[in-house]
């Protein structure tokens, strides 16, 4: 295919932000699902005022150009297009055109979330878990919130402005659970019934027992962190303790963003491995990622919520 056709492929799949949603942070392309030819390593998302655009491999500058151009001339609102490469090793930012913004807070759903495009492979925030964050915003009221690999505390956010009893965050870096303290008071959200714990989990159940028993569980694990995590040796584990800190009526949301489970989707890994390692609890509900992540090979992200069995005396 030719660079003008990839070119106006991209632009026809575009989603525009209007009006209605202009101050919103999303995703406007995703190419990562492997529904548009030739377009696998391209993704770009709206970050008000900033397009990101990020390449998981090169493309000429020349072309990377008149994207940028076409994003300012179809998105009025845009004062900086920046481009990440993925495909090396720290994902490093630069400035295509205007403004070198690096630091700034974004809305969802009328949450504010601080945004770095400097210092991190990831921005902050993962926009293709918007629907999960809002899904948990109306479910934890009154609720005891357990949030493992809290990274920034997006879900954390979400839980207190659903007016959760308390949240625990648990995460083993303490830079992203600064930044998630950040996060409560961007929202002006007392951070007198939040936890925030630099933890091992696999090492430290007896402190996440301490804090127990919790009504609502995040488990929302990188796939692969070198030395600490590897999701598909260690979603088990974690599913086999689950039980020994929840309620007898809890819900759990369990994450998988984690292409390579063979021959399974990740809905079908995430059931699966529950029915073996936690069959207390019961399949109740996908969430699904906003519709802009099309995914033609339904290998992205998935996000399930369980719910324990009542029990009968």
């Amino acid at each position: 295919m030719q660079k003008e056709q990839i070119h106006r492929q991209l632009f026809e799949h575009l989603l525009i932000p209007d009006d209605s949603n202009i101050d919103q942070a999303q995703r406007l392309f995703h190419g990562r699902g492997h529904a548009y030819q030739n377009l696998h390593h391209i993704c770009i998302d709206w970050l008000p005022p900033v397009a990101l655009i990020t390449l998981f491999a090169p493309e000429p500058t020349s072309e990377i150009k008149k994207i940028a151009d076409d994003l300012q001339l179809k998105i009025p609102h845009c004062k900086s297009v920046q481009l990440q490469h993925r495909y090396l090793k720290h994902g490093p930012i630069e400035v295509i055109s205007g403004k070198a913004i690096q630091q700034l807070d974004v809305l969802e759903n009328q949450l504010k979330f601080q945004i770095d495009l400097n210092k991190n492979r990831n921005t902050g925030l993962f926009l293709d878990m918007k629907n999960g964050r809002s899904w948990i915003q109306n479910h934890s009221k009154g609720k005891r919130v357990l949030n493992l690999f809290a990274y920034t505390c997006g879900f954390s956010v979400a839980a207190i402005s659903g007016e959760a009893r308390s949240v625990f965050n648990i995460d083993m870096s303490s830079p992203s659970l600064n930044i998630g303290r950040e996060n409560h008071r961007l929202n002006n959200q007392s951070l007198r019934n939040v936890r925030f714990e630099k933890l091992n989990i696999f090492k430290s159940l007896g402190r996440i027992k301490k804090h127990g028993r919790y009504d609502l569980l995040i488990c929302d694990p990188p796939t692969f962190q070198k030395g600490s995590v590897d999701i598909l040796r260690d979603y088990p584990k974690i599913m086999r303790k689950i039980d020994q800190f929840m309620s007898p009526e809890s819900s759990l949301m369990l994450c998988l963003n984690a292409p390579h489970t063979g021959k399974q989707t990740g809905q079908d890994y995430l059931i699966e491995k529950m029915k073996e390692n936690a069959p207390e609890y019961i399949f109740k509900e996908e969430i699904k990622s906003p519709k802009v992540y099309v995914d033609a090979e339904n290998k992205g992200l998935k996000t399930l919520i369980f719910k324990r069995k009542k029990t009968t005396v």
